[in-house]
């Protein structure tokens, strides 16, 4: 499977998912669209994974390669492409859907548990994945429900944290690709949203956590990715 990954800003990566590709001999290029690279051709790939970054999905007067990216992903989907969308990739995707991308109630910065929905757990691609699971988080938007998803996860702070659509395009609003290495480079990179509010952490506390946590999400996301179909 061949995989080519938007990225938005230098600093918010594939990571695990880069990870992932390699341990299964899947071969992923990239577009980095902040440094002017060219979109690739819709023949060119099986999948598109579309990354986070800080700006909005509206942002496109300040980033106007916005416009033909969103092109791309209309084009992934209608061309019956895979597709994984993280954070904002996932508010991206769910606009081409046909979804509202509109401001969460709450920023949400920092490790809480998402649940995920009983529609989910009793679907393949999250069978016998865990009811709860801390995720880390970092966004102050959020999507609707596209037309015809299956809502994935919700958050006591965000009701929509993930869909499902056409057992083929999976978006999560949630960071499950994360690595400490590029956890402290987001930290450093976006430290100025570390304004104290209910679900805003520091980013000491984001830092903090065990190693085992970050394994144990890099499992939810390698289940997520070979489930999901090409």
């Amino acid at each position: 499977m061949r995989i080519h990954c938007l990225m938005h800003v230098p600093f918010e990566g594939p990571a695990r998912i880069a990870d992932w590709a390699e341990s299964r001999g899947h071969p992923i290029a990239f577009s980095h669209l902040f440094a002017g690279d060219d979109l690739p051709e819709l023949e060119a790939f099986d999948r598109l994974v579309v990354m986070g970054g800080p700006m909005g999905v509206g942002d496109e007067a300040r980033y106007p390669w916005l416009g033909a990216e969103k092109a791309l992903i209309r084009s992934a989907i209608e061309g019956g492409r895979s597709l994984v969308g993280v954070c904002l990739g996932a508010q991206l995707i769910a606009e081409a859907l046909g979804a509202r991308v509109v401001p969460n109630a709450h920023q949400e910065i920092g490790w809480f548990p998402i649940q995920f929905t009983e529609a989910a757990r009793a679907h393949p691609l999250c069978k016998d994945l865990p009811v709860e699971q801390q995720v880390l988080h970092w966004h102050g938007d959020t999507f609707r429900l596209p037309p015809g998803a299956l809502q994935l996860a919700t958050s006591e702070a965000c009701a929509q944290q993930g869909f499902l659509v056409d057992e083929r395009i999976l978006g999560l609003q949630f960071h499950l690709e994360m690595t400490p290495t590029s956890l402290r480079t987001l930290c450093g990179h976006c430290a100025d949203e570390l304004v104290p509010a209910p679900f805003v952490q520091s980013a000491e506390q984001m830092l903090a956590v065990s190693p085992a946590r970050y394994e144990a999400t890099a499992r939810v996301l390698e289940t997520l990715l070979d489930r999901l179909a090409e």
